[in-house]
C-alpha cells in the first residue's frame, strides 16, 4: 500500500513550481528589452525607407523630363515634400512610423535658392564634371524623429549614400 502511494505522486512540489516561475521571469527580463529594440530599429528603418522613397520619386520626375527639377551646372534645386506628393509628383503621402506627419513647406514650389523649412530633397549637379546628380534629403517630423543631421529645426539634409539608421534622430 505504501509502495503504491509513493509511485502515485502527481503534480509539482512548491520548490519545482517556484523554479519554473523564476526561470520564466529571467527569460522575460531578457526578451522584453530585445523586442523593444527590434521595434525601435524597424521604425528607424521605416524613416529611412520614406527618405529613399522621396529620392526615388525625384529621380523618376527628373528622368521623366521635368525641367524644373534639373539643376544647372554647379547649382542645386530644392524640391519640397508637397511637390512630390501633390499633383506634380508621383508619391503617396508618407506615413511617419512614430505617429504624426512630416512637415513640408506650405507651397509646393521648387526653388533654386531658398532652402525650404520642412521636408525636401536637394538635387545638385557639380560644375565639373557635370555628369551626375547628387541627392540629399531632409525629412522633418511634426513630432518624434526624422531624417536629418542635428535638430529638426536646424538640421541639414543627409546624402543619399549616408541614409542609415544612424541618420534618424
Amino acid at each position: 500500500m505504501l509502495k503504491r502511494l509513493l509511485k502515485n505522486q502527481k503534480g509539482l512540489t512548491l520548490i519545482e513550481l517556484l523554479a519554473v516561475v523564476i526561470i520564466l521571469g529571467i527569460v522575460s527580463a531578457i526578451a522584453v528589452p530585445s523586442i523593444g529594440k527590434i521595434i525601435d530599429n524597424s521604425k528607424k528603418d521605416a524613416h529611412v525607407a520614406n527618405a529613399v522613397q522621396m529620392i526615388n520619386s525625384t529621380k523618376l520626375l527628373i528622368a521623366g523630363g521635368d525641367a524644373t527639377l534639373r539643376p544647372s551646372n554647379g547649382s542645386q534645386v530644392y524640391i519640397p515634400l508637397n511637390y512630390l506628393v501633390g499633383a506634380s509628383g508621383n508619391l503617396d503621402a508618407l506615413k511617419n512610423p512614430d505617429g504624426g506627419t512630416y512637415n513640408s513647406p506650405t507651397a509646393d514650389v521648387v526653388s533654386t535658392s531658398a532652402v525650404p523649412t520642412g521636408s525636401y530633397v536637394k538635387v545638385s549637379l557639380a560644375a565639373s564634371p557635370a555628369t551626375e546628380f547628387t541627392y540629399d534629403v531632409k525629412l522633418v517630423p511634426s513630432s518624434g524623429r526624422g531624417v536629418q543631421t542635428g535638430s529638426p529645426s536646424a538640421g541639414n539634409p543627409i546624402a543619399e549614400a549616408n541614409l542609415t539608421r544612424s541618420a534618424v534622430n
